[in-house]
């Protein structure tokens, strides 16, 4: 039977050949519906042509031809179809067509007008009225002697065409060169055409003896409209250069595979996630109901298949994979590498199979050009599948060996091909730990991931427990337990429920999703929400994700561990550290490349990259929709539970209500009065949070590609996107190197960190007394304001006094609101870092999609807070070195937020005068002078204080080991990189591209400038000059300033200025709003005068993307270090997700199926550019550093490093952003978008639409002229970064 079973497979296999030599064979039925669509599809474009021809004869058409239309004969059967033969027309569906000659007028009959043909008519003869009244002009492509300029002219040409063209044309097959260049010629005559009647007519209404001028103004105009032809045929040239050489399919997305995505993806997790859960009879059945449906077929892929045909290879049932085979064929789809991967799985599993079924399988795999290597190399493997296939084909092939590529090549961008190809000199630093010790950390986070999630104190436990705390935490323990007998007794009925409503389509529903974890892991992730659930309540939507996400990341984990990737992964992670260990070997390659080798050294056994499901985004929300019902039905509490006089009900703890946000109802999830009165008291010392929101006890995995890298097991992504955008995961897919990208993040990641405990008992202290605003420790709920109580229906209000009572009591449950938000989240940061104080510990890093790095762990990091960033120093101490001190005093005064004009040496002499208030404050900083709380940034000032304090009283201050990290922050960094980009002198000047003696404050620049513009205004008499006299400062305008360059618009600029006026006391309120206004105006303009390169390149940018998004695309670019970006702004689809608590609708703007946001788009692409610009000087930069040994982190534009590398970090930086300026960004930039969206425009394009091409492709090769500006002179300024 299994020889049969063998046979029959092979086949299979054989029959998908067999259709392609042979013809198709079509059932009688079959054949007829193909005939009647022919046919029907046939006379319906006879008729639409006949209209057409009608049309056009009915106009005032000077010269109508028109070529004599044939018949198609419908083939009869599919042998005829693709022969080309066909059945001979009936009499009915002949058509009489006029002659050449004879015009529609005089054939048509007057039976046969419809009421459009009408109209046409009604309009043609306002035309003709309308001409009367206006000169005629000769038009050259007309045989008359005039013609109406209003008119539409075409000719049908008579010509006939060969068939073979004809279907080329059709299919688009026609060059594009040929086109561009036809559509530039067509374009130009008839503008110029255009122009000339254009002209013509005004010059007849207008006056005599303005001829004269019109002459010379037309002279102009035709010599503009020759330069402009030439650049046009210059640019087509180009353009059809660019489209010969490159491959149509990269420059165009396929649109149906983006329009079926989402449904592929849904279908796909439906069908894991039962093969997951054991559910193999429900994922058959599912597979089959959707082959079945014949428009669910069109969109069904090839891998959809894949995954019922990895079980079956599991269970070595090649029958059943052969019966896949053949589903395949009925769906018109081929096997990829995935489907034979589990034949040959299959086939290696099975014990008894013939090398001649092996052989025909390998055979075919090569007929339909897939490489065997490529299985290897290509496909995601788990458990042993690996392992099975190579079985297999040893069987027929005893010596073969895949060939594996360890993806270590250079980088393609210019701007890095030294620095991989040239590492003589690069000396890779090594942590401070041995090989038993990393190994040992791995271990330890490995086990907090695996588990999902981590209990850690709440530095609020050191308050001493009274007698109610104690009760309180007694009986919410006693409930939970409650809880969750009610919740897993509700679950599982609920599921049983789902279990059996199978219906005959049968429709997907949460059923799998539910399977995929225990019972008890899904309600523990229920009540865990309820513990973080604020007084106020939380948006549905807001709850839904967050339980869904949660259930998703556990699902990951768990095919990770079943998929047996945890050994591999301890296995290669172990033989990583002897890279980064100092007592491992001396190695020269970088982390990436290193785990690269190591993972292609040891191949056998599971991948470890991107071989687990991800839950759909709507899936997701669905899932914790649904989770929620139960919570809101199924958690009671007796009402009397506090109150014992109350009468006892048993009541919901939370509940489901609606709420406005602006002109948007809401739903809305909040607790009981009586559960957050409960949780109030009790104070629990607990917190509990998933484990990637804690810092990394061991150095990150290195990203190797777009799929792998960061957490051992969490999932995580390279690339931070809007939920469920798929667009940045394709492009990243398609980047065939991204090796400086991830090398740079593997360098941040690298980075390790310790608590500063001094400071760290401080703030706790603060913070569990009663917080302070002024240091930014926010006060407890005890301290927020008394919400006002008062009844509406009180008949002793007036109605002024209701609406100022209603305002007060939204006031202050606003106030109490945020007081609880920003409470929760000093609570969260300080109690992350209290674990974590005796640890050395790593932050894993990802970018969003401009490019700039984040470091993964939400709450805790080095991106936060002055709080946040004042706790965190080096784990790694270096010698502060000759000038080590000096730099430490200079970034103190830069903390304090004086002496910003004074130079480097001023700001080291001000610390010199004020040692005695450092010292103070860092021997008694509650207690003494407290100096430091007056500072920009108090905590990190603090800091600082106690790292000099500790470093003078040494024996030898230069041999001081410090840890504490030294700023260095960009001269407003986005205007920098306008100035480079523009060689804008003054501009460069302005932003401390140039030496300078002192650094210059572009902030206060501008303000002079409005200063002066401000004058001159008051003394011509302006009204609200003369108010703001004495008003105009630098801190008024700096965050305009600072804002313009990444998009701001006068709108936002307004409200900005607006906040700042009314901070000032003196200032008269009732003219703040004109004030703005006035301002705005003048700060923009100041800002054009000042930077006029940079205006030009913004606009240029602005209009580029207004035109790109107007043409329907979105716009994308490719930054210097080769990472692609796109701007995911489309318009808004609304999508509905119905649920029996309420129907959530859901804004989504990233769906590439709607047109782009043409607002959006422009208005963003050039903040976007630049942020894409300064974070590839950010990564040159931490490459280079990374090189020399040195530590380097960056919070954007400001970078840190040790006080003793300061220097060498300096001048790192300079020569990079030299390095990165040197290159024509702005002209590949030009070239890269006119051939991503000036190419494949038809020739037959409408004249409207083509010129709208035309003007598109003027303006992006038009490049912004440059100025005079010597980037060189960047690495001598002392203050670029400083």
């Amino acid at each position: 039977m299994s020889l049969l079973r063998v046979c029959a497979f092979a086949k299979c296999l054989n029959r998908r050949s067999l259709f392609e030599q042979c013809a198709i064979r079509l059932s009688p039925a079959d054949r007829c519906q193909l005939c009647v669509s022919l046919r029907d599809g046939a006379v319906r474009r006879i008729s639409v042509l006949e209209a057409r021809i009608q049309q056009l004869q009915s106009d005032t058409v000077l010269d109508v031809q028109h070529a004599k239309v044939h018949f198609l004969k419908a083939p009869s059967s599919g042998r005829e179809l693709l022969s080309g033969k066909g059945p001979k027309s009936t009499p009915k569906e002949k058509t009489v067509i006029p002659k050449s000659g004879q015009t529609g007028a005089k054939e048509a009959s007057k039976s046969q007008l419809s009421r459009w043909k009408e109209k046409l008519n009604r309009e043609k003869n306002k035309k003709l009225e309308n001409v009367k009244l206006k000169p005629t002009v000769k038009s050259k492509g007309s045989k008359s002697s005039s013609s109406l300029p209003s008119t539409t002219h075409k000719t049908i040409s008579t010509t006939a065409k060969k068939p073979e063209p004809l279907i080329k044309n059709i299919k688009g097959h026609k060059k594009v060169s040929d086109q561009t260049s036809a559509g530039v010629s067509s374009t130009v005559t008839s503008t110029a055409a255009a122009g000339t009647a254009t002209k013509t007519q005004k010059e007849s209404k207008g006056k005599q003896k303005g001829s004269k001028k019109h002459t010379v103004a037309d002279a102009k105009v035709s010599s503009k409209e020759l330069v402009e032809v030439k650049e046009m045929e210059r640019l087509s040239q180009q353009v059809s250069q660019w489209t010969s050489s490159s491959n149509p399919q990269v420059l165009q997305r396929d649109s149906e595979k983006s329009a079926c995505g989402d449904l592929i993806q849904s279908i796909c997790s439906y069908l894991e996630a039962c093969v997951f859960a054991e559910d193999f009879d429900r994922a058959q059945r599912f597979l089959i109901s959707q082959h079945r449906i014949r428009r669910g077929r069109k969109v069904m892929k090839t891998d959809v298949y894949n995954i019922m045909m990895r079980l079956w290879a599991k269970k070595g049932n090649l029958n059943q994979i052969g019966r896949i085979f053949i589903l395949l064929e009925e769906a018109h789809l081929k096997p990829n590498l995935g489907s034979y991967c589990s034949a040959l799985e299959c086939m290696g599993r099975k014990p008894d199979c013939p090398p001649k079924v092996i052989t025909r399988c390998l055979t075919q795999m090569e007929e339909d050009g897939l490489s065997l290597d490529d299985v290897f190399r290509k496909c995601v493997f788990r458990q042993d599948e690996r392992d099975m296939v190579l079985k297999a084909v040893q069987i027929v092939q005893p010596d073969y060996q895949p060939s594996l590529n360890t993806n270590t090549g250079q980088c393609s961008s210019s701007l890095v091909q030294d620095y991989y190809t040239q590492r003589s000199d690069h000396q890779y630093p090594k942590l401070d730990f041995s090989h038993e010790e990393l190994h040992q950390r791995f271990k330890q986070q490995l086990t907090i991931e695996q588990d999902c999630n981590i209990t850690i104190d709440s530095v609020e436990a050191a308050k001493p427990i009274t007698e109610k705390m104690a009760k309180m935490r007694k009986l919410l323990a006693d409930q939970r337990v409650l809880w969750q007998k009610s919740l897993l007794q509700a679950l599982r009925e609920s599921k049983r429920i789902l279990a059996n409503t199978t219906t005959v389509t049968f429709k997907p529903n949460l059923y799998p999703y539910l399977c995929v974890l225990e019972d008890k892991e899904y309600v523990d992730i229920m009540i865990q929400s309820i513990d973080n659930l604020p007084p106020s309540g939380e948006s549905l939507k807001v709850l839904a994700k967050y339980l869904g996400s949660r259930v998703n990341t556990k699902y990951q984990v768990r095919q990770k561990q079943q998929n047996q990737m945890v050994e591999k992964l301890n296995n290669i992670y172990n033989t990583y550290t002897d890279l980064l260990a100092k007592d491992g070997k001396e190695c020269g390659a970088l982390p990436r490349e290193q785990w690269c080798k190591i993972e292609t050294e040891q191949s056998s056994g599971p991948s470890l990259e991107g071989g687990e499901a991800d839950l759909p985004y709507i899936v997701t929300l669905e899932l914790g929709i649904y989770m929620l019902d139960l919570m809101v039905k199924n958690l009671k509490i007796d009402s009397d539970i506090l109150n014992p006089t109350f009468n006892r009900k048993h009541i919901p703890i939370i509940y489901h209500m609606y709420t406005f946000r602006s002109t948007r109802q809401v739903g809305f999830i909040k607790p009981h009065p009586i559960l957050s009165q409960m949780q109030q008291d009790a104070t629990e010392t607990k917190l509990t949070f998933d484990s990637f929101v804690m810092p990394m006890l061991c150095p990150p995995v290195p990203w190797t590609s777009v799929k792998f890298g960061a957490y051992l097991l969490t999932p995580s992504k390279l690339m931070r996107t809007g939920e469920g955008a798929t667009q940045h995961e394709v492009l990243l897919e398609e980047c065939k190197n991204l090796h400086a990208v991830l090398d740079s993040l593997n360098q941040l990641g690298n980075c390790a960190w310790r608590i500063n405990k001094p400071l760290l008992d401080i703030i706790i202290s603060i913070f569990n007394d009663r917080g302070s605003d002024k240091l930014d420790i926010p006060p407890p709920l005890s301290e927020a304001p008394k919400i006002p109580h008062f009844n509406p229906q009180d008949p002793s209000y007036t109605s002024s006094e209701k609406a100022h009572m209603k305002r007060e009591v939204s006031n202050a449950r606003k106030k109490c609101s945020e007081m609880h938000s920003l409470r929760m989240d000093a609570l969260y940061k300080l109690s992350i870092a209290n674990h974590m104080r005796d640890e050395i510990f790593w932050f894993p890093h990802n970018m969003d999609f401009r490019g700039r790095t984040y470091p993964c762990p939400p709450y805790f990091n080095h991106l936060g807070s002055d709080v946040t960033r004042a706790v965190l120093v080096f784990a790694e101490g270096k010698p502060l070195g000759p000038k080590g001190l000096d730099w430490i005093k200079i970034h103190l005064v830069n903390l304090t937020g004086l002496k910003k004009r004074s130079s480097l040496e001023g700001r080291l002499e001000y610390a010199n005068t004020i040692m005695e208030d450092i010292l103070d404050s860092a021997d008694n900083p509650l207690t003494g002078k407290k100096w430091w709380m007056n500072a920009d940034e108090p905590w990190q000032a603090l800091g600082c204080c106690m790292e000099i304090a500790n470093a003078v009283r040494s024996p030898d201050p230069t041999r001081f080991i410090s840890h504490f990290p030294v700023h260095q922050d960009g001269s407003c960094n986005g205007l920098q990189h306008y100035a480079a980009l523009g060689r804008d002198v003054i501009g460069a000047t302005s932003v401390n591209l140039t030496p300078c003696e002192v650094p210059q404050d572009v902030y206060s620049g501008v303000a002079q400038q409005v200063e002066e513009f401000r004058v001159r205004d008051e003394q011509n008499g302006v009204k609200i000059a003369q108010v703001l006299e004495g008003v105009i400062s630098r801190k008024v305008v700096k965050q305009t300033v600072m804002t313009v360059v990444y998009g701001v618009t006068r709108f936002g600029g307004r409200l900005q200025i607006e906040k700042r006026l009314k901070e000032i006391d003196e200032f008269p309120k009732e003219h703040v709003w004109e004030a703005s206004h006035y301002l705005v105006r003048l700060v923009f303009s100041s800002l054009k005068e000042m930077f006029t390169g940079t205006r030009e390149i913004q606009d240029w940018l602005t209009e580029s993307a207004r035109l790109i998004s107007k043409a329907g695309h979105t716009v994308e670019w490719v930054t210097p270090l080769g990472l692609p970006v796109i701007q995911p702004y489309h318009r808004t689809r609304v999508q509905v997700l119905k649920s029996t608590i309420q129907h959530v609708y859901l804004q989504i703007n990233h769906d590439i199926k709607q047109r782009p946001d043409t607002v959006k788009q422009k208005n963003a692409f050039p903040p976007n550019f630049i942020h894409s610009l300064d974070s590839t000087h950010m990564m040159l930069t931490a490459l280079h550093c990374y090189s020399a040994g040195l530590a380097f982190v960056s919070v954007h534009d400001c970078f840190w490093t040790h006080a003793i590398t300061v220097d060498t970090m300096n001048r790192i930086c300079r020569e990079q952003f030299v390095a990165l300026h040197s290159q024509p960004i702005l002209q590949e930039l030009s070239n890269y978008l006119v051939q991503k969206y000036c190419t494949g425009i038809p020739a037959e394009a409408k004249k409207k639409k083509y010129q709208e091409y035309m003007k598109l492709m003027m303006l992006l090769a038009k490049v912004p002229q440059t100025g005079d500006f010597d980037l060189q002179r960047v690495k001598e300024s002392t203050y670029f970064f400083s």
